[in-house]
């Protein structure tokens, strides 16, 4: 008699903690959050460059630093044509090799193949480059993408991970090209949105302030441009976007020669109310070239 009466109370149990869903339940359930994707490129493979030599007619090479996290990286979708300009060059995110500059800037798969590419796509450094090499054409612009998704602040203060392979990449970059014309002329950020939490937010102008005095002083550039970006506010509230925009908009304020995109109108997304669209990101870059043109010509 006790093994039915066992029985019985074990299926009493199992359907009173934990009843099956119903179909109509079973619909409603939300699905996983699927992560943002982008095609690799599918076109020839990079084109390889000596940075160590200038084309004719330029007289130095620009570099600049591309740092933060998935929005500088960029998820936009690309185009169906690489640029080709050699006025734009671009260090590869895990060889430091240099190449004529194209999407997706923040490649990490192999240069010939695209194999092991990961989701980057259209960020704002490619239209950022093109618009500094409209404004000086006797400056080669050598972009340095560092960007990584997802990252806190925390991760670009000196002695982090990011922030010391940033200074180390930017270093090595100066070696490379042509000696004694060849500079570190600004550093663009893109960042934000993995420190807009309510405990991170109290110390996250003093780390971007402590970002901005690190590379400068690493790179013995006491006045390097530094220009910021707001992050998007796309979703409903998007409270603690707001404030963290708030503190990235005062920057100037606390730092000389910083400036701060402000990118708060944009509101188009590639779906996820978080990743800026190809449209928006090539906005922002060419606000960030803006900025800097700004920052860099002399008061008369």
């Amino acid at each position: 008699m006790k093994t039915p009466i066992i029985a019985l109370i074990l299926l009493f149990v199992f359907f009173t903690v934990a009843p099956p869903l119903s179909p109509v339940a079973a619909q409603e359930k939300a699905p996983a959050k699927k992560k943002a994707t982008t095609p690799p490129p599918t076109k020839p493979p990079l084109e390889p460059v000596d940075i160590g030599t200038l084309p004719e007619g330029m007289e130095r090479i620009d570099l600049y630093l591309l740092i933060g996290q998935s929005n500088m990286k960029g998820r936009g979708t690309m185009p169906e044509e690489p640029l080709r300009d050699p006025r734009i060059v671009m260090m590869h995110k895990k060889t430091d090799e240099w190449f004529l500059a194209r999407h997706p800037l923040h490649l990490v798969g192999d240069p010939k193949t695209f194999e092991g590419h990961d989701n980057a796509g259209v960020g704002p450094g490619l239209a950022f480059g093109q618009a500094m090499a409209k404004h000086d054409s006797k400056a080669r612009i050598g972009l340095i993408p560092c960007a990584v998704g997802g990252t806190r602040i925390s991760l670009w203060q000196p002695g982090a991970r990011l922030y010391e392979d940033a200074i180390r990449r930017a270093k090595l970059a100066i070696k490379q090209g042509p000696e004694g014309k060849t500079r570190i002329a600004g550093a663009i950020w893109l960042q934000g949105e993995a420190d807009a939490k309510p405990d991170l937010i109290p110390v996250y102008a003093d780390a971007l302030n402590a970002l901005v005095d690190g590379l400068r002083t690493e790179l013995g550039q006491p006045h390097l441009p530094f220009i910021a970006c707001t992050i998007g506010e796309m979703r409903e509230g998007a409270t603690m976007q707001k404030q963290i925009n708030a503190l990235l908009l005062t920057l100037p304020e606390r730092s000389p020669h910083t400036a701060c995109v402000d990118a708060r109108y944009l509101t188009s997304h590639i779906g996820d109310h978080v990743h800026f669209d190809t449209t928006a990101q090539n906005q922002i870059g060419r606000r960030f070239a803006k900025e800097m043109i700004g920052l860099q010509t002399p008061n008369p």
